[in-house]
């Protein structure tokens, strides 16, 4: 932290040339903030706690090369159970989606753990933070960014943009892999197979070898899955890359359907289209809480607050069985943490001109790993329409944060649906980034056969 305190008044100066960040402002980074500009200190009555380096060692139990990770913080009690009746006091801690979950049902209930901040990212890429304060901008309306090395891009934001592309270039990794289900429940409580698929994901600019500042047309994200059922949607397939400005390189979509044998280009996938991995339950931008072009939208930083959000899901995350989890209604509160943590609020605005199914979406960015935890998703009449959560993990042997468990709720169906439940197939791996020829067209037909 020391030499990261140094490298960010060293490069103070260049701020004075960055219109967002002031050379004060750039010292603050390993200072009262933290290497990735979450506030070090603790909360005034304690409930969220000083940042003191994070979780840098497995607990006892952990098998290296496993894809299940052991809960670090297994023994911890609630310290407090929100349910229905006891709401009153809590609401202005909790997302809309929450307090709707808590007013509909009696069933629902948030439980609230010891705070943890255990989020800490490799050297190298809290080094290339501290020179992005000073050196990253957006670009093209916020669309795009510019002179961003592998880490956190804007670590002391000024604008909505800014937090959604930390969110979007967050470090999950280099290269991973995992088997899943997703699986939706209609409002009668009958949870019923949406997909399950095997998925490779890999994220290019944090490969260790690549260390010079992200050219507006690399890709930044690219992943590839496979669904293997239920039987009418085995051996379909679907891969996109990601860039790191969507003006100058729109993202590009490939497809594989088995009954026409041939791999076709699908610019729709993408913006508010039904994301067939949930049965439609989902767009395709609601995955991982937001992904995507931020064209759409007009992206305005509302500010910081302390939220009860869910964290550290590491129940959750290992549940083999997905009758434990899918309840009627909602996920069982029993595998849920919820706790207290300092979240970037950002709201939405559908711009003029511009279509989507949600009229405004409100989004919770964590301030240590820069994840959107939670989103709003409301109506063009402004109403509440859907709710959607990631149950992060941090994966303590690859100093990354993962987010497979996604929820969505649909306050006017009635219905949810629970995407990346990858307990039944060991988990998460995280692997050696395959071959180009792997990221071929060809390659997504020959990984679909059937």
């Amino acid at each position: 932290m020391f030499k990261l305190t140094i490298m960010a008044a060293a490069l103070a100066a260049a701020a004075a040339a960055h219109a967002n960040v002031s050379p004060d402002e750039a010292r603050q980074l390993g200072t009262t903030l933290t290497a990735v500009g979450a506030e070090k200190g603790a909360n005034k009555d304690g409930t969220i706690p000083e940042f003191t380096g994070g979780l840098t060692a497995a607990p006892a139990g952990f098998v290296k090369g496993s894809g299940i990770r052991p809960d670090p913080y297994g023994a911890d009690k609630p310290r407090l159970v929100i349910t229905g009746k006891n709401l009153a006091g809590q609401e202005d801690k909790l997302t809309a989606g929450t307090r709707e979950l808590l007013k509909r049902f009696p069933t629902f209930r948030v439980d609230v753990y010891p705070t943890h901040r255990p989020v800490t990212l490799p050297k190298a890429l809290l080094e290339n933070t501290a020179r992005n304060a000073v050196n990253a901008k957006a670009v093209d309306g916020g669309v795009g960014v510019e002179n961003a090395l592998a880490g956190v891009p804007f670590p002391i934001p000024k604008t909505g943009f800014e937090v959604m592309w930390n969110h979007l270039l967050r470090y999950q990794g280099h290269a991973l892999t995992t088997k899943y289900e997703s699986w939706n429940v209609d409002a009668s409580g009958v949870p019923s197979l949406a997909t399950a698929g095997e998925i490779y994901e890999e994220f290019p600019l944090s490969d260790p070898k690549h260390t010079e500042v992200a050219k507006q047309t690399d890709v930044f994200f690219r992943t590839k899955l496979t669904y293997l059922a239920p039987a009418r949607r085995a051996g379909e397939g679907l891969m996109a890359f990601d860039a790191v400005n969507p003006v100058a390189q729109p993202r590009k979509v490939w497809q594989y359907l088995p009954g026409q044998r041939r791999v076709k280009l699908a610019p729709d996938v993408a913006y508010d289209t039904p994301n067939p991995g949930s049965a439609g339950a989902s767009t395709y931008d609601d995955a991982w809480v937001f992904n995507g072009a931020l064209d759409r939208f007009d992206f305005k930083l509302i500010g910081k607050k302390e939220m009860i959000v869910p964290y550290g899901e590491y129940k959750l995350f290992a549940a083999k069985v997905a009758a434990d989890v899918t309840k009627p209604n909602h996920l069982n509160p029993d595998f849920v943490r919820w706790e207290l943590h300092r979240v970037w609020v950002v709201e939405a605005t559908l711009k003029p001109g511009k279509r989507h199914i949600y009229g405004k979406r409100t989004f919770y960015i964590d301030e240590d790993s820069w994840v959107a935890l939670a989103s709003d998703q409301y109506d063009a009449r402004g109403q509440l329409y859907r709710s959607s959560f990631d149950h992060l993990i941090y994966a303590y042997d690859a100093q990354a944060t993962y987010t497979g468990n996604h929820v969505i709720y649909d306050f006017v169906s009635g219905a949810y649906n629970l995407t990346g439940m990858s307990g039944p197939y060991g988990g998460l791996k995280y692997i050696d980034a395959l071959k180009p020829t792997q990221w071929s067209p060809e390659a997504l037909a020959g990984a679909g056969v059937r």
